[in-house]
């Protein structure tokens, strides 16, 4: 069997990248999504219930 050597090295990369903490990205809180996805339903019910 054959490993890939650089594969450990790649996702090292990978991990760090993502977790790095950029200062220019978007902040949503989770609970906004949430109540967001809540009101959007009721609207399509609402709407539904209209036609």
């Amino acid at each position: 069997m054959s490993s890939d050597s650089g594969g450990l090295m790649s996702s090292a990369g990978l991990v760090r990248y993502f977790d790095a903490e950029d200062q220019n990205t978007i902040r949503i809180d989770p609970r906004t999504i949430v109540a967001f996805g809540v009101l959007f339903g009721a609207l399509v019910l609402v709407l539904n219930a209209m036609i």
